[in-house]
């Protein structure tokens, strides 16, 4: 049985997304803020399915900042290492593959930024650092809210730190693709 749209289904996902927003730990976003910070270190990112598209998004954005950040899997990524981070987004926190990659980053000493909706997960618990996106009732199918959410949390922390960061749009225009 199929799922009976309402009127205007933008309002729906518009009103699930902003309840999901509002629920989320202002503490919790403002250590994912502050492992983000320093210039210096190198973050991956990686999540599996349309989690990992949003990883991928969130990389971009980083990057944009001037951050050295990868995807993980890509070609290009280089091996990470005790001074580097990985960011991982799953909103169950057993996504096999995002357990693997964040047990392999931990044992090699790096730092572990989980974004889930799940804190007892065993993403969550070993994380470093949990952002959590809430998990509210939706109307949208599977993880489509968690997905939603992580986008525009991840896209809030970049605007924290472009609040930061002096010139911060020039510097990421600069950086922004020119190849059109």
């Amino acid at each position: 049985m199929r799922p009976t749209p309402a009127k205007h289904p933008w309002l729906t996902v518009g009103g699930e997304v902003a309840a999901l927003l509002a629920d989320l730990d202002s503490a919790a976003f403002d250590a994912a803020v502050a492992a983000l910070r320093p210039n210096g270190r190198r973050w991956f990112s990686t999540g599996q399915g349309r989690s990992g598209l949003v990883a991928q998004m969130a990389a971009m954005r980083l990057m944009h900042l001037g951050r050295d950040v990868h995807v993980l899997g890509e070609a290009t990524a280089p091996s990470i290492g005790s001074a580097d981070g990985l960011l991982v987004i799953s909103g169950s926190g057993h996504t096999p593959v995002s357990l693997h990659f964040a047990r392999q980053t931990k044992e090699l000493g790096g730092q572990v930024l989980a974004v889930t909706a799940n804190l007892t997960s065993p993403l969550g618990a070993s994380a470093d650092i949990v952002l959590q996106v809430p998990r509210t009732k939706s109307s949208q199918f599977g993880g489509s809210l968690f997905e939603q959410g992580a986008l525009l949390v991840l896209d809030a922390v970049v605007l924290a730190l472009a609040a930061e960061q002096q010139d911060a749009y020039r510097t990421m225009q600069a950086r922004h693709t020119n190849l059109r």
